[in-house]
């Protein structure tokens, strides 16, 4: 019998998105099972994203459940259709040697119909320049073997085709002053960052906002932040990295939070011809 894989983030949710569908409706697991025609324990490890679902059934459930929101239904199912027809894609070569939560941050990234992300100490990984990477790698804790090294780099640098898709997402980065400054492998490395980062914010899809110094205070400080839309609202997940690893967050009162704390650091922020120019004027200066 084949190995199991273990549910991908993006599939957990899609349990997490049936389990508060049925909460909505007020049904507990006996009463969904009633419903659905099959056993509380089915119910709970398909919630769980222990168990797959499929397309049909998502329909199904959603009805019994009385829910009327055809795009959300519709974009659930496209899930399960991922889940029971797999396609290898290219972070599944990296199933074995890298852990989940990064393998799921590039899925996420790949259905996302649009990506906000704000950093403040590095420069967000999909407009890192592979210098700019391999230096911020050489500052792990604990060290990198030789071949942990190599293969974090090279998946940093594939997570980077979502920007060459032919349906690319819309993506607008927020990049502190403070990462334009921190110069990981010296001056002629953080050069060709600022080069790097000029030359990817005139892609039609890219937009670059730059916080400076000046701007003050603003929210999340301490933190980097990848907000990703879904095909409908409810879909949207935040990602934010923390000292124990990533944190996938999709109840609606933190996306509604983290949604605020982006708006009103953009709003802070230089516009994206300004921020070319503050950018190349940091550059000068090195």
């Amino acid at each position: 019998m084949a190995v199991r894989k273990p549910p991908t983030e993006r599939q957990r949710r899609l349990g997490a998105e049936l389990r508060k569908m049925r909460e909505h409706a007020g049904l507990s697991l006996t009463d969904a099972a009633a419903l659905h025609g099959t056993d509380r324990t089915t119910v709970s490890n398909v919630e769980s994203g222990r168990f797959g679902v499929s397309p049909d059934r998502v329909r199904v459930w959603s009805a019994n459940y009385s829910c009327r929101d055809g795009a959300y239904i519709d974009a659930l199912a496209q899930i399960a259709r991922e889940r029971r027809s797999p396609s290898t894609e290219w972070w599944d070569e990296y199933r074995h040697s890298l852990v989940a939560t990064v393998l799921d941050l590039a899925e996420l990234e790949h259905h996302a119909s649009s990506l906000r992300m704000a950093q403040i100490t590095h420069m967000p990984g999909l407009l890192q320049h592979e210098d700019y990477a391999r230096a911020v790698f050489q500052e792990a804790v604990p060290t990198l073997t030789p071949d942990d090294f190599e293969r974090k780099l090279a998946f940093r640098g594939r997570r980077r085709c979502v920007l060459d898709r032919p349906e690319a997402p819309e993506c607008t980065f927020i990049i502190h002053e403070t990462a334009l400054c921190m110069r990981f492998g010296g001056a002629a490395v953080m050069r060709r960052q600022l080069d790097y980062l000029l030359e990817q914010s005139e892609r039609l899809n890219v937009r670059v906002h730059v916080l400076p110094f000046a701007a003050g205070g603003f929210p999340a400080a301490a933190s980097s932040t990848l907000y990703a839309c879904g095909p409908v609202e409810q879909l949207d997940t935040v990602q934010t990295d923390t000292p124990v690893g990533s944190v996938f967050l999709h109840a609606q009162t933190h996306l509604a939070n983290y949604r605020a704390v982006l708006e009103r650091m953009e709003e802070r922020s230089l516009d994206p011809d300004a921020s070319r120019r503050f950018v190349r004027e940091v550059a000068q200066r090195l």
